[in-house]
């Protein structure tokens, strides 16, 4: 068995590495171009995949992201990943939920204005 993890690990490594190499943006790649960066991948899988991993990529630190105003909000530098934000903690979405209640109790008929039989 740990022979086999010995060999597992190293390649289920390189192919992420490669992988995430392949398709990582040019802007957000550091030191060397794409190309060489997925040939030291290739040729020596340990030791590019961990040089990728740790000096390849820009990293945007996991607490880091855009404005909090909606509720997919753009990465501020980096992957341009996307990051939720709960509609409870979404200031616009709490706002809305204000002005829809308040749309309802002006759209509701008073007690005498109802359009169905009266006795």
């Amino acid at each position: 068995m740990l022979r086999v993890l010995m060999f597992l690990v190293p390649l289920a490594l390189s192919i992420y590495a490669f992988i995430d190499c392949i398709s990582t943006k040019d802007e957000d790649i550091r030191h060397m171009p794409k190309p060489l960066w997925a040939i030291l991948v290739l040729l020596f899988p340990l030791v590019g995949s961990i040089s990728w991993i740790i000096a390849g990529k820009k990293r945007q630190p996991a607490g880091a992201g855009g404005s909090i105003g909606t509720a997919w909000s753009r990465g501020g530098r980096g992957g341009g990943r996307q990051q939720w934000v709960a509609p409870d903690d979404n200031p616009e979405f709490l706002k809305s939920l204000d002005e829809d209640k308040g749309k309802d109790k002006d759209d509701k008929p008073g007690d005498g204005e109802r359009g169905g039989p009266s006795a």
